[in-house]
């Protein structure tokens, strides 16, 4: 009787070892797995908070680069606009390139229109609201559209361009403006996600 017995609680006692080997190398897989996701999700965050500053950074750059040509503009501070050509002096901030350095299909248009008043204070407030929306981080999508549009007509003021058959920084530049805005470039270092839950932009999301 105890013959009988003994193999089959040696048999029981392998089979107990080869369950109790496979659950072991159950649970060392599942713990390497989960290493490796949580390893995965870390890289992934730390990628996505590199692009959400890097974004940031690039719309913060191109705010000032638009903000500081509206100061200088105004106040004639010496490096792009002399003293005697700024705006409180008396100076048209179209003149000088619209009348002198424009080239290509639209010269003629152009000249038309330089130092015309209307063309001077549209100049100079869509320079100033496209440069403080944007480093503000706020209408993030009115900024890039009208941003764009100024950005082409002055690709189109100097054509072709002097270093390229067709492309040169003011089309870059535009598509900077448009990936910002799609990316939500405002809500990192800006007031965007402020700005997002007034209630007259969450009513007119064109606004956001």
């Amino acid at each position: 009787m105890t013959a009988v017995q003994h193999p089959t609680t040696s048999k029981g006692d392998i089979t107990t070892e080869n369950h109790g080997t496979g659950v072991t190398s159950g649970a060392t897989g599942a713990t390497t797995t989960g290493a490796t996701t949580t390893g995965t999700t870390t890289t992934g965050a730390t990628r996505g908070k590199a692009t959400r500053y890097t974004l940031a950074g690039l719309r913060l750059a191109l705010g000032w680069i638009f903000l500081w040509a509206f100061i200088d503009k105004v106040f004639g501070l010496g490096l792009a606009t002399p003293e005697k050509g700024a705006w409180i002096n008396g100076g048209s901030p179209t003149s000088g390139f619209l009348g002198k350095a424009v080239a290509g299909p639209f010269e003629g248009l152009y000249h038309t229109i330089a130092g015309a008043a209307w063309a001077d204070w549209l100049f100079m407030l869509g320079l100033a609201a496209i440069g403080t929306a944007l480093i503000l981080g706020v209408a993030m999508r009115i900024a890039a559209a009208a941003g764009s549009v100024l950005l082409v007509l002055m690709w189109t003021a100097v054509l072709p361009p002097e270093n390229n058959p067709f492309l040169d920084d003011h089309l870059i530049y535009a598509g900077v403006l448009v990936l910002l805005a799609l990316t939500a470039a405002g809500d990192t270092l800006g007031l965007g996600r402020i700005w997002g839950r007034l209630p007259v932009v969450k009513r007119l999301t064109w606004l956001r």
